[in-house]
């Protein structure tokens, strides 16, 4: 169900298909399982169809549209690209969009058994997106810049986890955090970044990294933010194989990276307790994610040079 009070269904997609892109309606529809933001129904087996639950996910879609066919002819994994867009009407009052679909399983909902070619994968992906973002490229109201401007909101994630939640110790959680509030700033140019790096957002096959979903949060910024996904994504011993592949990076860079990491392994253990309380926008899933991606945050190094 939308803010607006209308039901997507499998019957409004058609419609609205039968309306704007006549040739695409007689493809089978299928509702897919997760999203937050929108919800995606597979169109055939190759496409996608996302639709905006709530009002502001509208001007997210738009970006993602906008900005999509710029990004993915450079970047070495698949990722959707728009096919066509719908546009508001009386049946469904906000833009929605046709994309291509990307083979393979969510990592949340799925394991890297090939943890090597995982970190290699990732880190060729990153490498390509993080080139110097345009002047017009969007910027971010909620991410993107240093990690002290966050203190409060991991301060609050922190208090929410419920007692015996977190599965690692508290003070060795805010030591992460507070080594990457006295990591220096990022002095370089703002770079594309994903932005939403997380389980829900990769998809695997094959025991390894195939793909890349869920842009809609695009913006340029410091790279940082999509280098947490290093103890997010990956499996534990692989960060080393990582930093070999991805160009070069600072020291001050994986310190904010290692502690945006634990802010970010705090929000999936927040949305896995929502999902266990049976909580509308809950994952059950996410919890474990988030408590292995903070345990491997914290095995790993506090600071480790990547520079050659």
């Amino acid at each position: 169900m939308t803010d607006v009070g209308i039901e997507i269904t499998a019957e409004l997609v058609h419609d609205l298909l039968k309306d704007q892109h006549p040739d695409l309606a007689g493809l089978p529809v299928r509702e897919v399982t997760g999203g937050w933001g929108n919800q995606m129904w597979r169109l055939g087996g190759e496409l996608a169809v996302r639709m905006p639950r709530m009002e502001g996910t509208s001007d997210l879609l738009r970006k993602e549209c906008r900005w999509l066919p710029v990004l993915a002819p450079r970047l070495p994994l698949p990722v959707p690209t728009p096919v066509r867009t719908g546009e508001p009407s009386a049946r469904f009052p906000r833009p929605w969009s046709v994309m291509t679909w990307v083979h393979g399983e969510p990592l949340d909902h799925a394991s890297i058994s090939r943890g090597d070619h995982a970190a290699g994968t990732l880190a060729g992906f990153l490498g390509a997106l993080h080139v110097e973002a345009p002047g017009e490229a969007p910027a971010s109201s909620d991410r993107g810049g240093h990690p002290r401007q966050w203190t409060k909101g991991f301060e609050d994630f922190l208090r929410a986890i419920a007692p015996g939640g977190l599965g690692a110790d508290i003070r060795a959680v805010r030591a992460v955090w507070d080594d990457a509030v006295a990591a220096p700033d990022w002095e370089g140019p703002a770079v594309w970044l994903h932005g939403d790096l997380h389980p829900a957002n990769v998809v695997v096959s094959d025991g390894t990294l195939s793909g890349v979903i869920d842009f809609d949060s695009v913006f340029a910024g410091d790279p940082a933010w999509d280098l947490a996904a290093v103890w997010v994504l990956l499996p534990a011993g692989v960060d080393s194989r990582f930093f070999e592949v991805y160009p070069q990076v600072d020291e001050g860079t994986i310190r904010r990276a290692r502690g945006l990491a634990a802010m970010k392994s705090l929000f999936l253990i927040l949305m896995g307790q929502s999902g266990d309380r049976g909580l509308p926008g809950g994952k059950p899933t996410w919890g474990p994610a988030g408590r292995a991606a903070l345990g491997r945050v914290l095995a790993s190094s506090p600071v480790r040079s990547r520079r050659p």
